[in-house]
Order: C-alpha cells, then sequence, then structure tokens
C-alpha cells in the first residue's frame, strides 16, 4: 500500500508539472521564462537594496490596518487566540474530542491553526496590496512587485509571536523544544514562497476583477473546512487521502505538527514534499509571470 501511495504522489507531482508546462506554452509565457528569471532575482536584490523601504512600510501597514482601535494592533494577536480557545472549547469540551497521537488536543489544534492563521491572513491582506498602495503605482517609478511582499512580511512579525506562544504552551504541558523544531525555518520559507506566488496573481487579478477579494475570501472558507486543521486525515479512507495530501496547505499544516508533535523530518515525507514543492515552483513561477505582464496596466485602471 505504501508503494502505491508513493507511485501516486510521483504520478501526482509530473501531472502537475505537465499541467505547469502546458499553460506556459498556452499563453506563450514560455518566451519570456529568461527574462522572468532575471526579473525575480532583481526583485531579491532590491529586496535587501530597499529593505529600510520595505520596513517602514511593513511598521506602516500594522499601524493603518488597526489605526482608530484603542488596542490598536494588539487586536492581532486577540483574535487569533480567541479563536483558538473557541475551538478548543468547543471541540474538547463541548464534543469530548480525545488527544489527538497521545498530545493534549489543545497543542495538536494549535499546531494546525497557527499557520492557517498566517497563510489567510496573508492571502486576505496581500491580495489588496496594489489597491491600497495605488498611491504609489500611479505617481512614483516603484518596483510595485514588492507591495504583496510588504503585506506578507507584516503577518510575518505576528505568526513569528504566535511560533514562540506555541513554544511556551508546549513546554507548559511538559513537551520542550527538540531538534526537530529546527526545521519550521524550512516550513515558514516553504510558505512564503507559495504566498508570493499566490499574491502576485491575486493582487494583479484584483486590479482588473474587483470581485477578486470576496472571491479570494470564498475560497478560503472552503480551503478551511477542507484542509485536516481540527480534524485529522485518518478519518479519510486511506485510496481518497491522495486527494487532501496535494493541497498545499496540508502539507504546511502537517509540517508544523511534524515539528511539534510527530517528530518526524520533513525529507522523511518526501512524496508530499515533491508534490508540495512542484506545486509551490508552478504558483510561483505562474505568478511571477502573470504579474510582470498585467504590471505595464496598473495606472491605467487604477
Amino acid at each position: 500500500m505504501l508503494e502505491i501511495r508513493y507511485v501516486c504522489s510521483a504520478v501526482t507531482a509530473v501531472v502537475l508539472l505537465a499541467i505547469a508546462v502546458t499553460m506556459l506554452y498556452k499563453f506563450n509565457l514560455h518566451l519570456h521564462l529568461a527574462s522572468n528569471v532575471r526579473g525575480f532575482l532583481t526583485f531579491i536584490r532590491e529586496l535587501y537594496v530597499k529593505r529600510k523601504l520595505i520596513w517602514d512600510l511593513t511598521r506602516n501597514d500594522l499601524k493603518v490596518r488597526f489605526a482608530g482601535s484603542h488596542l490598536g494592533i494588539v487586536w492581532a494577536f486577540v483574535m487569533p487566540v480567541i479563536t483558538i480557545l473557541i475551538f478548543w472549547f468547543v471541540f474538547e469540551n463541548g464534543f469530548k474530542t480525545p488527544p489527538v497521537a497521545d498530545y493534549p488536543f489543545i497543542l495538536w489544534l494549535s499546531a494546525g491553526i497557527i499557520p492557517w492563521f498566517f497563510f489567510q491572513d496573508c492571502v486576505s491582506t496581500a491580495t489588496n496590496s496594489i489597491l491600497d498602495y495605488s498611491f504609489l503605482v500611479k505617481k512614483v517609478v516603484f518596483r510595485v512587485s514588492i507591495l504583496p511582499f510588504v503585506k506578507i512580511l507584516a503577518a510575518l512579525l505576528i505568526h513569528i509571536f504566535f511560533i514562540l506562544l506555541l513554544i511556551v504552551m508546549n513546554a507548559i504541558y511538559g513537551y520542550y523544544p527538540t531538534l526537530y523544531f529546527l526545521q519550521i525555518g524550512y516550513y515558514v520559507f516553504a510558505m512564503l514562497v507559495l504566498l508570493i506566488g499566490i499574491s502576485w496573481i491575486t493582487s494583479a487579478a484584483v486590479v482588473f476583477f474587483r470581485d477578486m477579494g470576496p472571491f479570494v475570501n470564498t475560497v478560503l472558507q472552503f480551503l478551511f473546512w477542507g484542509t485536516p486543521i481540527f480534524w485529522t486525515i485518518k478519518i479519510v479512507p486511506e485510496q481518497y487521502q491522495i486527494f487532501f495530501r496535494i493541497n498545499p496547505v496540508f502539507y504546511l499544516i502537517q509540517g508544523y505538527r511534524d515539528c511539534f508533535i510527530d517528530k518526524v523530518w520533513f525529507w522523511d515525507r518526501w512524496e508530499i514534499t515533491l508534490v508540495y514543492w512542484c506545486v509551490t515552483v508552478a504558483i510561483f513561477l505562474f505568478g511571477a509571470i502573470f504579474f510582470m505582464k498585467l504590471k505595464p496596466h496598473f495606472a491605467d485602471v487604477i
């Protein structure tokens, strides 16, 4: 059965890459692939060169997001904590959910829902990043591809706090960090690559299709309930689990739980790692090319 699962994962990865290549050729995007690779390298260099500007925009974004409220940025931490407590009360005390993998349910739930909060926040805010900073797009010579990254960086600062909170919660229950925790950096990096690719697609599309914002929020709702965040994939018949495993968010959720709970290295799950990076690289490349092709028309539409 394991061999069949590995074969299915490998075939899925190949199919996904084939679809990505087909899309590139269908829209003639392969003709500009080399120049866009150079553009991406330039983008990485500018992230360093303009790091002070990016940091200033990030701080300003956090201030503006919670402007007018007395607690300010505190709400960014309070609301996720309240959500975790509600789910914990409903499932552990209401539905009497037993410990998962011999771990307290609150810890198992937190290890899955905290990366989801980060993913959801990044996608939601980065989608409107071009519209939020339209004054930069229209009046200043500015590399607008940085703007989605600003939103992601602002969410990352909040996410780091919740990672530290997760460590403290585990320590309170007597579970202390191990060497497996070191790979949390890998999963954060993996999520950033995926998020940048998605944000380039959605932030560029929303400029021309304003319904993209509500559409993205609807997709996030389906993705939340369809991803094993507060339920375990073991309840799904094994022959159907492959459909959940190709979901890149599942890989990230499982990765966080591998760091804190299951104590598994990411290379030991090479089959879903292969699928994840095939999906992520395809999304990232398509997002970069899609954004660069639409970017010259932003100022005319906004």
